[in-house]
């Protein structure tokens, strides 16, 4: 009777697994967390799924004079919401543009809703609905890399030249 048992071979560990998605990823992602990647990747085809075939149907179908201000409006979520495209296979060089929605949503709720929703006049109001789903930045604002934010685009590196 043989007395030692076979090892079998230490299988290569899976680069998914459900530890890793909370832990830095420096090899794939600067050291940002992989759930915070795709929480936004998430968003980003949210934002294009939604919002750019809303913003692009109101701007193809459109007959008529544009009012300016609402023309720049509709032209402006078709934009980023198209870009948002990139953010999902590119996610952490197109965070401006979650930085952008974050931070429009923000300021209309504090300028727009805040107010009516103090005076009581929000529910039953042409914003309540706006205000409803613009309340949904509290997620992308949990999983945005504020670190990684902080260091690429508010901390300057410079950069030592080689003489």
């Amino acid at each position: 009777m043989n007395t030692t048992e076979q090892v079998p071979e230490i299988q290569k560990q899976s680069k998914f697994s459900i530890k890793n998605i909370f832990l830095p990823d420096y090899e794939n992602y600067e050291g940002v967390r992989r759930i915070n990647i795709y929480v936004m990747r998430l968003f980003f085809a949210l934002m294009f799924v939604f919002v750019a075939t809303d913003s692009w149907t109101v701007i193809l179908t459109h007959e008529g004079e544009w009012d300016p201000t609402r023309a720049v409006a509709w032209c402006t979520w078709a934009a980023y919401s198209t870009l948002a495209l990139l953010g999902v296979f590119h996610t952490l060089r197109m965070l401006p543009i979650m930085i952008f929605m974050i931070f429009y949503k923000g300021l209309w709720l504090i300028v727009v809703a805040y107010p009516l929703w103090s005076a009581g006049t929000l529910k039953g109001s042409p914003a309540e609905e706006m205000a409803y789903m613009f309340s949904g930045i509290i997620i992308p604002i949990l999983f945005v890399p504020w670190k990684y934010v902080f260091k690429k685009y508010i901390v300057i590196e410079t950069k030592k030249k080689l003489l």
